[in-house]
């Protein structure tokens, strides 16, 4: 082993500082050289131009407009805009609303109280939306929007306000008509039906309403769901709504909904939210219903439909085993059993039968051994709402095939309906 004395270890030491700090000068030299760093090592995508290179000017030595990293120079997909600078899809939301906006109505309503002395006093009711449908003050909204309404108020875009009166209502399709007269030389502009018969989930739509008071409020989403059976009541289900995750809140009940063309292709009806607002799941009843529906309310005030003259009651299980145990029943477990058939009516000529031998349940008293009904005009029918929903769309004269069980038999006829009274 070769010994060293301490000045030579010195010497052998400060020699390698010496060396360490000469080589990390060499390396920060050539980097910091301008000509060691030429255009023809850059990536061609810097969009350095071949002048650039040859007068030796690197990215960080040209004007500053001509700089471009290579993050940016990374090709970016085209975005269509118009002349004013939006996106086509802007575009198309700005469009609609401006076009229509003013065609949307906000409807207030009076309703009537009574006092402490059993006196009657107006106050404020509800509010909603409304979609003006002809140039003559005509108003398209919901049924629950007006319902129970001692007075009616429609407030144009412009802050006029006048007093509507009620032409036509019905709550099985939860829609109604009602009008005002526009100031003379006031022009309405209508808003086109479109239709949803060929909606898709996924397309884009579009809301304009006045939620919580905030007039003429538009709101974007998709179609979520077609077809959505909604049961409004005992006796009410609204079919085939449309489900759309544009927000729909409290106040936009009875506004449009629109497709990108610009036409109506629903009237925004209802929303599903335990907390009361907006969560992404709104529900609109189909154009289609509507156009159906709106000259009968404002030729008649309602809607005539089609009804088969009998009582009814809607089978459940104790009556079903009852129904066994008693040798009346059916090989099902859900339809309507036939009480009674109107002597003289449509049902009775049709050839349907009623039941023969009184029971009570609870309070209701009904007769057993009558015909079990599963289907009308081709829809099964296992409930009083589902008759109901059945015949909606229906008229008085129109014949429906009705299908039903005798004994274990099962059975079809034509019904030719009547006129429901109520």
């Amino acid at each position: 082993m070769k010994l060293y004395s301490k000045t030579q270890v010195c010497v052998i030491i400060a020699v390698s500082v010496a060396v360490t700090a000469l080589s990390i000068a060499g390396i920060i030299a050539i980097f910091n050289n301008p000509k060691a760093t030429s255009a023809s090592v850059l990536p061609a995508s810097t969009g350095i131009n071949s002048s650039a290179a040859a007068s030796g000017l690197t990215p960080s030595m040209q004007p500053a407009s001509n700089q471009m990293s290579v993050a940016q120079a990374v090709p970016v997909p085209n975005v269509p805009q118009n002349a004013g600078g939006y996106s086509a899809e802007e575009a198309e939301n700005i469009s609609i609303y401006e076009k229509y906006n003013e065609s949307v109505v906000n409807i207030t309503t009076e309703v009537l109280s009574i006092n402490w002395f059993l006196e009657p006093f107006p106050q404020s009711g509800g509010s909603g939306s409304g979609s003006i449908i002809d140039e003559r003050g005509y108003v398209l909204t919901n049924n629950h929007v007006v319902e129970g309404a001692y007075k009616l108020y429609v407030s144009l875009s412009d802050g006029s306000r006048y007093e509507a009166t009620l032409v036509g209502a019905d709550p099985e399709s939860d829609l109604a008509v009602v009008k005002f007269t526009p100031a003379a030389g006031k022009k309405l502009k209508p808003i086109p039906f479109g239709t949803a018969k060929n909606l898709k989930v996924g397309q884009k739509v579009l809301a304009i309403g006045n939620p919580f008071g905030l007039e003429r409020t538009l709101t974007t989403g998709i179609i979520s769901g077609l077809g959505r059976p909604i049961q409004e009541s005992e006796t009410v289900i609204l079919q085939n709504m449309i489900q759309t995750d544009a927000s729909i809140n409290p106040g936009n009940s009875g506004g449009p909904l629109f497709n990108t063309r610009g036409e109506m292709i629903g009237i925004n009806t209802m929303i599903y939210s335990p907390s009361g607002g907006s969560v992404g799941i709104g529900f609109a009843i189909p154009v289609d219903t509507a156009t159906r529906i709106v000259p009968q309310l404002i030729k008649n005030g309602k809607v005539r439909r089609g009804w088969i003259d009998m009582e009814a009651i809607q089978l459940f299980p104790d009556l079903v085993n009852y129904l066994r145990q008693s040798g009346k029943g059916a090989p099902v477990e859900s339809g309507l059993l036939v009480s009674t058939v109107t002597a003289g009516s449509n049902a009775e000529r049709a050839g349907l039968r009623g039941g023969t031998m009184a029971v009570r349940y609870g309070s209701t008293v009904f007769y057993i051994g009558g015909d079990i009904i599963v289907s009308i005009d081709n829809k099964p029918v296992t409930s009083i709402a589902q008759l109901y929903s059945a015949l909606e769309d229906t008229s008085p004269g129109q014949q429906v095939p009705v299908e039903f069980y005798r004994g274990s038999k099962k059975m079809s006829i034509i019904v030719t309906l009547s006129e429901r009274k109520k």
